[in-house]
C-alpha cells in the first residue's frame, strides 16, 4: 500500500566539469526574506501536498510528544541578529536548491539521484535509492532527508507531479509552497529565462545564490533583506503601565434601565 515515486525513464544530465549545461530550462524558486514571515505555510502546505502524493508519504512520528521527528521537504529556520536593543528577526526558508552541479548526484552508489534534463529539476528514484545516505552527506545544504519508515531518501520535488498536471489551472500549476505564501515571498519560474518573473527579481533586487564558494551553482535564490534604520528612545524600552488598570472598572447599568432592544428599531 505504500505509494512510490519513480521515473526512470527521463534523460538524465551527468555532472562533471565539461557538461555544465546552461541553455536548458532550469526551474527553481526565489525567496524574498525581506517579506518572509516565518508563518509556515510554505512548510505545512508542502507536507499536505506531497505526503498524499507520488512523492509521499512524509512521515510525523511523536508530533505532540517530547521528541518530535518526521520527514520535511522544506523547512524555515529562525535567526535573532543583533545586540539588543538594536535586533532583527530574520526567517529563512530552505529547501533542496536544484543545484545546477548537483554534488549529490555523482556519490549516488546506484543512480537513484538524478538531475532531469528538461527543467533542471533534483530527484530521487525511491525503486534505486537504497538508503545509503551519501548523498546527504555530499550536500553542503543539509537539504536531504531519510525517511526512517521507507529507508529511503526524499527531498523537494518542486512538486513536479503538480506544475506539469495539466487538470489543473494554469495559475495552479505551481508547487504548493508558491501557492500558500500569504507575503508572495516565494517565487517560481525558470532561472535561465532572462525575461521570466524569477530571473528580473534576481536581477533587480540583487538576489544571491546560497555558499556560491561550494561551486554547486544552485538555482534557488534569495533575495536579500532591506536594512530598515530604526530609532528606539530610551522609554521605549521600559514597558508601559496596562492602561486597562487605569481606567479602572466600566460601571454596570442598573437593571431597570432600557436595553438596546427597548431603544433601537431595528
Amino acid at each position: 500500500g505504500e505509494k512510490q515515486f519513480c521515473i526512470v525513464s527521463i534523460p538524465r544530465v551527468p555532472r562533471g566539469s565539461n557538461n555544465q549545461v546552461t541553455d536548458m530550462t532550469q526551474l527553481a524558486l526565489v525567496i524574498d526574506l525581506n517579506v518572509c514571515v516565518g508563518c509556515h505555510a510554505c512548510v505545512t502546505s508542502c507536507k499536505e501536498w506531497n505526503t498524499s502524493g507520488s512523492a509521499g508519504f512524509m512521515s510525523d512520528d511523536r508530533p505532540y510528544g517530547e521528541d518530535p521527528t518526521g520527514t520535511f521537504f522544506n523547512r524555515v529556520q529562525t535567526f535573532e541578529c543583533g545586540e539588543f536593543p538594536n535586533t532583527e528577526t530574520v526567517h529563512f526558508p530552505k529547501s533542496c536548491l536544484h543545484c545546477e552541479d548537483p554534488p549529490c548526484v555523482p556519490v549516488c552508489p546506484t543512480g537513484a539521484s538524478y538531475k532531469r534534463a528538461e527543467d533542471g529539476i533534483v530527484l530521487v528514484d525511491y525503486d534505486l535509492c537504497i538508503g545509503c545516505k551519501y548523498c546527504s552527506w555530499a550536500c553542503p545544504y543539509g537539504m536531504r532527508e531519510i525517511d526512517e519508515h521507507q529507508k529511503v531518501m526524499k527531498k523537494c520535488t518542486l512538486c513536479v507531479d503538480r506544475i506539469y498536471d495539466m487538470s489543473l489551472d494554469e495559475e495552479r500549476r505551481k508547487p504548493a509552497c508558491v501557492l500558500a505564501c500569504p507575503t508572495s515571498a516565494r517565487l517560481f519560474g525558470d532561472v535561465h529565462d532572462p525575461e521570466s518573473a524569477v530571473s528580473i527579481a534576481i536581477r533587480e533586487n540583487g538576489g544571491y545564490a546560497l555558499m556560491p564558494e561550494w561551486g554547486t551553482r544552485p538555482a534557488n535564490h534569495y533575495l536579500p533583506r532591506r536594512k530598515t534604520r530604526m530609532k528606539i528612545h530610551e522609554d521605549e524600552l521600559v514597558r508601559a503601565d496596562n492602561p486597562l488598570k487605569k481606567e479602572g472598572k466600566q460601571p454596570k447599568p442598573k437593571i431597570t434601565d432600557p436595553s438596546l432592544d427597548d431603544v433601537t428599531s431595528w
